[in-house]
């Protein structure tokens, strides 16, 4: 057994001001779900995003089931949705008793396959079944074809949801990401480029929308000297803590994701010569924070399979992971639609077989990512000497 520090996948990375914010929300008693922090937080993100509003929630699942009520979405409505994602992106579709429909990746970004998308909408459009959303997930940190699915969207006046839980600090031809469609979603959880410990962020330039997402998270209170509610409402609004947790990570998130981007330069030229190791691509025109460094494994080539490479690491106190197991394939949804990419190939159960999640913590030292270089080129060639 090693005896080596632990190595996490993405753990939090502290900036230093965040005390300030802290000390200062207890100096004034702002302890509530609610105060200076979070208006300001609200600000900042809405600013950095280029948009104009900007909701702060308890998490980003909370964002995005408030985005699919804005959209009235309910019982018997359908939402197409990325397979190749967490749970947290089509849960919310399940709070509202609506139908999830899965759609395929594509190689070039591992997201959401256009063709598959349209091929969807053809048929919801011939049986006079539209979805009321479509919920884009950016992968790892990396813009789905956006253009491309825009457009699809648009020609049946389908709003767009981008799940950008993974991707702040990520760019698509110049506009930030989440920025582009109807609401975009921003998740602070521990493991996150930035983090607030839990919460969320959902943005818009709808900025009525998003005095009734506020509203909606905050119990659904109506106008009343008593307490009165006329609909159902959450208890979903950020504290003002940890939205001054938030502030002070906001200040350093353009380092973070350059740092990530620094980590997946490394580890693509330690191991980009072995055959049949695949990074994640970039596409052209866009410009991903590399949340977590993923890669593919082509078992025939190189002799391990994935799970062994995973023990591996494991066995030297490294954590990585397999990529989202897609939700198509998860019990939960059996049964539930899914469009694949083509009628050749599944990409994103492709990817699950041979996808690898490495550690990319922003806080790695070079020693330590070292390490993990060191323990996958170690394993390679206890299987195959001439895999290089």
């Amino acid at each position: 057994m090693t005896t080596n520090n632990r190595i996490f996948l993405s753990p939090p990375h502290m900036s230093g001001r965040e005390q300030y914010y802290i000390n200062e929300a207890f100096e004034t008693n702002w302890i509530a779900p609610l105060g200076p922090n979070v208006d300001a937080f609200e600000q900042e993100i809405a600013d950095y995003s280029g948009v104009r509003d900007a909701a702060a929630l308890s998490s980003g699942t909370a964002a995005l089931h408030i985005a699919l009520q804005l959209l009235e979405v309910g019982k018997g409505d359908l939402v197409f949705c990325s397979t190749l994602t967490f749970v947290a992106s089509a849960n919310p579709i399940c709070y509202l008793n609506a139908e999830p429909v899965f759609i395929d990746s594509e190689p070039d970004t591992w997201n959401m396959s256009p063709s598959a998308l349209q091929r969807a909408l053809e048929e919801a459009n011939r049986i006079g079944k539209l979805p009321k959303a479509v919920i884009v997930v950016h992968l790892y940190g990396q813009s789905a074809k956006m253009n491309e699915l825009l457009s699809l969207c648009n020609q049946y006046d389908i709003p767009l949801i981008e799940d950008a839980a993974e991707s702040l600090g990520s760019t698509y031809q110049g506009q930030p990401s989440g920025s582009l469609g109807k609401f975009g979603i921003f998740s602070f959880n521990g493991n996150k480029i930035i983090t607030t410990s839990g919460g969320g962020m959902l943005i818009s330039n709808d900025e009525e929308a998003l005095r009734k997402a506020r509203f909606l998270a905050t119990q659904a209170r109506d106008p009343a000297p008593h307490y009165q509610h006329s609909i159902m409402g959450y208890n979903y609004r950020l504290s003002n803590l940890l939205a001054g947790v938030g502030r002070a990570q906001l200040q350093v998130l353009d380092e973070r994701v350059e740092s990530r981007r620094a980590i997946f330069d490394r580890y693509k030229v330690a191991l980009g010569g072995i055959d049949r190791l695949h990074f994640m691509p970039e596409l052209a025109g866009t410009k991903s924070n590399r949340w977590l460094t993923a890669l593919t494994v082509d078992e025939e080539e190189n002799g391990i399979k994935l799970p062994e490479l995973l023990k591996a690491l494991a066995d030297q106190n490294i954590e990585a992971r397999p990529v989202w197991k897609p939700l198509h394939m998860q019990p939960l949804f059996a049964g539930s639609l899914f469009y694949s990419h083509n009628d050749e190939s599944c990409v994103s159960e492709q990817l699950f077989q041979t996808g690898l999640c490495l550690p990319s913590g922003s806080s790695m030292s070079l020693g330590e990512q070292q390490r993990v270089i060191t323990c996958i080129e170690e394993s390679l060639m206890t299987v195959s000497p001439q895999s290089r």
